[in-house]
């Protein structure tokens, strides 16, 4: 099929066999030149596990298949059909070479009530990956989340808890697999969809008010260290549909390789009636006065960062 040279927020993004990205609440990880996409593969409402995707060129994307698929026919298992896996992020550790996957975790049956993260690993980026654990981080919920990888290779599981009520952070231990003991509430203002990036030595924050399906008003949240303390600073989106973040709910800021202060800010357009065809918008980030701001564009290629970077 004919390559894509553009993005285009909110419209049908095929993959390489002509059929719409399914990767809902993704993140991605660079490794050797090549981007991987990791979200939920989503039935009409139904949760099939966690898909992954590859691309040269972040616009063009190669379906890899299943990363890690629901367990079939072990009705007592953590990811056993009819449980709901979210928000997969994946990272690669140095030390052990091993890829570590985090998502949340809701066991089959009880709705919203198990709020847990997941833990699997895999040799490869693909996978498949092994499902190792389900766990309440030192006893808290664990419910949307991300992970974040700092400049001295420290990771950290940032994560909606107390019922959305809190949003914590957690240092992982040195594998990536556990978490440790250095956690910490970064504020408690029923906040969820967490987005983390770095930039110019701070910390950015983008996270979601939560109302379900129905979109509402971004805030970002800054900090001079990844401990706090985190400081509001209202909507960095502008102009229509600011109050619902242009209709869609933070996912992922994606540090563009090789251009220096661009980001993408990744987020999904949910359709609740038919959740595979949820849509992506993606935008890029642009630093006014140090502070990242949104502006909605209907089309747009990673040029955009050619005239737009190092700004403020």
């Amino acid at each position: 099929m004919r390559k894509l040279c553009t993005f285009t927020p909110g419209a049908i993004w095929p993959d390489s066999n002509g059929v719409h990205i399914n990767a809902h609440g993704g993140g991605i990880l660079r490794r050797d030149g090549v981007y991987y996409w990791f979200g939920e593969k989503r039935a009409a409402q139904a949760s099939e596990g966690i898909n992954v995707y590859s691309s040269p060129d972040l616009y063009n994307w190669q379906y890899e298949g299943v990363a890690l698929p629901p367990v079939e026919g072990d009705p007592d298992h953590d990811i056993t059909r009819g449980c709901v896996m979210e928000r997969p992020k994946v990272l690669f550790n140095e030390a052990t070479g091993k890829y570590v996957m985090w998502f949340h975790l809701e066991l089959k049956g009880q709705g919203y009530r198990a709020a847990r993260a997941g833990v699997a690993v895999s040799d490869t980026v693909t996978g498949p990956y092994e499902f190792l654990r389900s766990l309440r981080p030192n006893g808290n919920m664990s419910r949307d989340m991300t992970l974040f990888e700092d400049d001295d290779g420290t990771a950290y599981h940032i994560f909606a808890s107390r019922d959305n009520y809190d949003m914590r952070i957690c240092q992982l231990s040195d594998d990536y697999l556990t978490p440790t003991e250095k956690d910490v509430v970064i504020h408690g203002d029923h906040r969820e969809a967490p987005a983390v990036f770095k930039h110019e030595g701070r910390y950015f924050l983008i996270t979601s008010g939560c109302s379900g399906w129905k979109p509402n008003e971004a805030r970002l949240d800054t900090a001079d260290s990844i401990w706090g303390p985190w400081t509001g600073q209202g909507n960095p989106t502008r102009g229509p549909n600011a109050e619902t973040t242009f209709d869609s709910q933070s996912t992922h800021v994606l540090p563009v390789e090789g251009r220096e202060g661009a980001f993408i800010f990744m987020a999904d357009r949910w359709i609740p009636g038919n959740l595979t065809d949820s849509r992506y918008i993606w935008l890029p980030i642009k630093f006014e006065d140090g502070r990242p701001v949104l502006n909605w564009i209907d089309e747009w290629d990673l040029s955009w960062f050619d005239e737009n970077t190092g700004v403020g």
